[in-house]
């Protein structure tokens, strides 16, 4: 078996062990509110701070995985995940919750957040890439299906910050596999990426100033359109997961009369799903047009939204769960077709390019997270925020679509990225 499988798997149980907390914030909204008597604007803006630095962090990381190595970055990634959880279990004030699960958190889940995926298969794969792509953005949902029906019932009974500990625990836990195990380069074993051709040119380290580069590449980007409808499209897809479903699924189902371990149950179940669909779709991705699948994937999930202030119950009607199984499948389906865009378009500064993309995505995740937030103090209801959400999906649908028509030029004529990526199937580039 070629050492890139074993890469990739330490890179999985990396991700999935960062992703408890991911899970954590609809789990610990309605328990921050009783005990301390928090808004839940308040504790919504903690998850929003979390959410911006999850991805603005993300091009810098990037950019410092190309200067120092994923394996120093990642194990330091996970301790900060481990001390900001960690340490909630002494906080007093509202502004702790800001520094702890908004800056220490966010600062370590952004800095293995999926340019760790996008980084991982520039380097090891050159066959397969997509498909590999698909199964570690998946461990996000593998961990949040492994975490989310624990942590609810930690949250429920012992308490919330034995919920906390545990996340802390399961972040610690990963970090000497990581050191131990995880690689930067083929040529660190004496091999090459997996698929490569003989004589494939060597993956060096890059010795620039890794923030310095990861603002040039930005500036580079800025300059073509597709990298604004990219960006615009993933934080919309931002919004319509991470921040809406992601934060206010749980006490929205609560409004409706459904026990908290019941919704976090079906929160989980959507993960389930969300692991066969990111997995085939980055299967799809390796074969089939990802703009195509952008607009697919954004304008199912926008009708799915629209439909669902009404399924809420006080029970998992059969209803729900059919729109669990089908939200699922679309969850995070968008992140493979993402990556390969920016591959495609703009060559080796594609996952730093991705990393400012991601990082579109989580500032919509923030947005949404507290805009929900306020519409549910106002209003008493989230209905708005959903419909809301869906009519952007379908705006994100159009937006990808779009990108097939402006990614091959520039407006001043020439090839967006430096040349015709966008134009070249995935294996082309792959051999280049």
């Amino acid at each position: 078996m070629h050492r890139a499988w074993f890469v990739a798997a330490v890179a999985f149980v990396a991700i999935l062990g960062a992703a408890g907390f991911r899970a954590t914030p609809g789990v610990m909204i309605t328990p921050l509110h009783e005990e301390f008597g928090w808004s839940t604007a308040t504790i919504s803006l903690a998850v929003s701070v979390n959410l911006v630095l999850y991805g603005l962090t993300a091009p810098f990381a990037a950019a410092l995985m190309d200067r120092f190595g994923m394996r120093r970055v990642v194990s330091l990634a996970l301790l900060l995940v481990a001390a900001g959880s960690g340490l909630t279990v002494v906080m007093t004030a509202s502004w702790h919750l800001l520094l702890l699960w908004g800056v220490l958190v966010g600062l370590g889940t952004g800095s293995m957040a999926l340019v760790f995926v996008a980084t991982v298969t520039d380097r090891w794969f050159v066959r397969h890439r997509g498909l590999v792509t698909g199964v570690l953005t998946a461990a996000g949902a593998t961990g949040q299906l492994i975490f989310l029906p624990v942590l609810a019932h930690l949250a429920g009974g012992p308490g919330w910050r034995t919920a906390s500990l545990t996340v802390a625990g399961a972040a610690l836990a990963v970090v000497p596999l990581v050191w131990w195990l995880l690689r930067d380069r083929p040529e660190d074993v004496g091999t090459t990426a997996l698929g490569a051709e003989p004589g494939a040119r060597r993956t060096e380290p890059v010795r620039a100033n890794a923030a310095v580069r990861a603002v040039t590449v930005l500036g580079r980007a800025a300059r073509t359109r597709p990298f604004w409808l990219l960006a615009c499209g993933f934080a919309i897809c931002g919004a319509s997961t991470n921040g809406l479903v992601g934060t206010h699924f749980i006490p929205a189902a609560h409004d409706h009369g459904m026990p908290q371990p019941t919704a976090a149950g079906l929160l989980a179940l959507i993960g389930i799903f969300d692991i066969a669909g990111t997995v085939v779709s980055g299967w799809l991705s390796d074969r089939i047009d990802p703009r195509l699948l952008l607009g697919v994937y954004y304008g199912l999930r926008g009708l799915s939204l629209m439909v669902l202030p009404g399924l809420f119950a006080a029970t998992a009607e059969p209803s729900m769960l059919v729109f669990v199984v089908f939200y699922g499948l679309d969850w995070v389906a968008t992140v493979p077709p993402t990556v390969a865009l920016c591959r495609r378009i703009y060559g080796a500064d594609g996952a730093v390019v991705f990393g400012w993309v991601f990082g579109s995505h989580q500032v919509g995740a923030a947005v949404a997270a507290v805009a929900a937030g306020l519409t549910r103090d106002q209003l008493g209801a989230y209905d708005l925020a959903w419909y809301g959400a869906g009519a952007l999906c379908l705006l994100a649908a159009g937006m990808s679509l779009a990108v097939g028509r402006v990614g091959r030029r520039r407006d001043d004529g020439s090839p967006a990225g430096g040349q015709d990526r966008a134009s070249q199937p995935a294996g082309a580039h792959g051999r280049a």
